[in-house]
């Protein structure tokens, strides 16, 4: 688990902030502006140090709870003549 011991802000707030900078790519500015509308007044540096900090623990965390590939399947060979 992902240590939040520490943080001044709950746990949901980093991760969604975090989530929203990694999958959308805006820039800390924009995604202060948009932390503002739900409430929650963080700013812009706070933000690139929770992603800078977080970012790569969240993914690691992912990397885990990722299930792999199953080891054999099938594929029917049908086609299709033209």
């Amino acid at each position: 688990m992902i240590d939040f011991k520490g943080a001044q802000f709950p746990k949901h707030v980093i991760v969604f902030a975090v989530w929203f900078y990694v999958r959308f790519l805006v820039s800390y500015r924009d995604l202060e502006e948009i932390i503002k509308d739900r409430g929650v007044f963080v700013d812009h540096a706070t933000l690139n140090r929770w992603v800078e900090k977080y970012a790569p623990l969240i993914a690691q965390e992912a990397q885990k709870r990722m299930t792999g590939a199953a080891r054999s399947w099938r594929m029917d060979a049908t086609y299709k003549k033209v």
